[in-house]
């Protein structure tokens, strides 16, 4: 998957990174629309995310620099607080939709979802795959080599975050913070006991997809980039 959606500010809020990972979206965050265009991939932003609801003034400012130029970034969807609501009206021409913090990460995932169906695309993969393992987004089924495997929400969610980036190792807390929320007060040993379920479910065929890197946390299988 190529499409890329640009995201602001380079600090995005965390639960919306989250949000953005367990979807399956692929994001860059940028701090400048001067940014936004050095890092602009060769067939254009898929799309931007802005959050508005810190410093609006240079959010709004970073909508402005996207949505007039010669090629538009769109769909644009904008984080706003309560209060913003008023001044809505008079930037309507910068966003496609918004959402008024704090929201559910359902809601962002369906507004972008809709936003990009009504577009005519989706920058959302259906289905991440890795060897005989496939997770079906949609479904929140996931098999392994045809066989279904009965998993959990959160073990659903832990797998489907490694396997959306092979090759990259983790920290238990890391783990905890993408994947459960900072607002998830578990200790490191809550992603050991899912890591250990996970392994136990792939099956001894399978279980060394997801790898233990001493001292450090967990890599699953190899990246994507590897010969």
């Amino acid at each position: 998957m190529n499409e890329l959606l640009a995201v602001y500010p380079d600090s995005p809020p965390v639960d919306l990174a989250r949000t953005l990972d367990l979807a399956g979206y692929r994001w860059k965050s940028v701090s400048t629309a001067t940014e936004a265009l050095r890092h602009e991939p060769t067939s254009g932003w898929a799309g931007a995310v802005v959050a508005c609801d810190v410093d609006a003034e240079a959010a709004w400012a970073f909508c402005s620099a996207l949505r007039r130029r010669d090629n538009p970034v769109q769909p644009l969807m904008v984080l706003i607080t309560g209060g913003q609501l008023a001044d809505l009206e008079l930037r309507h021409d910068l966003f496609d939709d918004f959402c008024i913090t704090p929201c559910h990460p359902v809601e962002i995932e369906t507004r972008l979802r809709h936003l990009f169906a009504r577009g005519g695309g989706d920058v959302r993969p259906e289905v991440v795959q890795y060897s005989s393992l496939v997770l079906n987004l949609e479904t929140y089924q996931a098999t392994i080599a045809g066989t279904p495997l009965d998993l959990t929400y959160m073990e659903y969610e832990l797998l489907k975050f490694l396997a959306q980036n092979p090759g990259k190792v983790f920290t238990r807390e890391t783990l905890l913070s993408r994947v459960w929320g900072y607002e998830y007060y578990g200790g490191a040993r809550t992603v050991d006991v899912h890591i250990r379920r996970l392994r136990a479910k792939l099956g001894e065929e399978h279980a060394n997809f997801i790898e233990t890197v001493r001292s450090v946390g967990y890599r699953f299988g190899q990246s994507r980039w590897s010969a």
